[in-house]
């Protein structure tokens, strides 16, 4: 599966109406959860079109900020964020998804709303500083993988102006352009300018991809195993290959009674569930 997602955009003001917390960034959740057969399933839950940030909170020196955002069917995630003379911090992420939404959970065996958090794992940003992560990140906690991308946010922002002045994740390089995980809609090919005509060739043929182990263990049994190279055919106005490097690559998922699960991230923003 590519990417694909809303933007969420929040801009928290305080009492006098200057902008106190700023946050900009995509996401999607992949869950597993018990089916009424008792296998365990993964699925998908992406953000909606219609986003509200109810409960929202700039925060001050003794009160923790929140960014707390309400989606589709009583889905609802958060952060909650705080600071020291010097720098802020992300405290706890909480996802709350709700079963009773069929669309995404269509035989769940647990009904209801389901809560997970997790410390926020990201280090400490400078205060009058954003913090600017385009490439996408992950997050584990239980039975749900997090995954966020184009991340831009400043809490306990000063004088209602958001800082110029940015701190990138690891992962960016400062002249890095915002990264759109690819969809088959939005999928372009970088361009190389030369300053004379190239010659003419035929194009390179794409190699075959490697071939990769991938395997999922139930206890101590391994319960799925899968021999395979893969390559993605992207069409667009020109098609797209992708090879999956198994190297690169890393195995998860779960393994039910009758049904069994395989999740691969070749760590380069695809993510393909077998």
């Amino acid at each position: 599966g590519f990417f694909q997602s809303y933007a969420v955009e929040v801009e928290i003001k305080d009492a006098s109406n200057a902008t106190c917390l700023y946050a900009d960034w995509m996401m999607k959740f992949l869950i597993t959860y018990e089916s009424n057969s008792g296998d365990y399933k993964t699925t998908t839950l992406n953000l909606s079109s219609s986003v509200t940030h109810n409960g929202s909170v700039c925060g001050n020196d003794t009160q923790a900020a929140l960014v707390a955002v309400q989606f589709g069917e009583g889905h609802s995630w958060s952060i909650n964020m705080t600071k020291n003379n010097e720098t802020y911090q992300g405290d706890f992420i909480t996802l709350t998804y709700n079963t009773n939404d069929t669309a995404v959970f269509p035989d769940a065996r647990r009904k209801g709303p389901v809560t997970v958090s997790v410390r926020d794992p990201l280090h400490p940003v400078q205060l009058n500083t954003v913090f600017v992560c385009h490439d996408s990140f992950f997050i584990e906690a239980e039975n749900v993988t997090q995954i966020f991308w184009n991340v831009t946010v400043e809490a306990f922002v000063q004088n209602g102006t958001v800082s110029k002045k940015e701190s990138r994740c690891p992962t960016d390089t400062p002249t890095s352009a915002p990264t759109v995980p690819p969809t088959t809609a939005n999928v372009t090919t970088a361009s190389t300018t030369t300053l004379s005509p190239a010659p003419t060739t035929a194009p390179k043929p794409v190699e075959n991809p490697d071939t990769g182990n991938y395997s999922l263990k139930s206890g101590n049994k391994t319960c799925f195993l899968a021999t395979v190279g893969l390559q993605l055919n992207v069409s667009q106005d020109k098609p797209l290959l992708i090879n999956i490097n198994p190297k690169t690559t890393v195995a998860d998922g779960a393994c039910g009674n009758t049904t069994a699960t395989l999740k691969l991230n070749d760590g380069n923003s695809t993510l393909i569930g077998f």
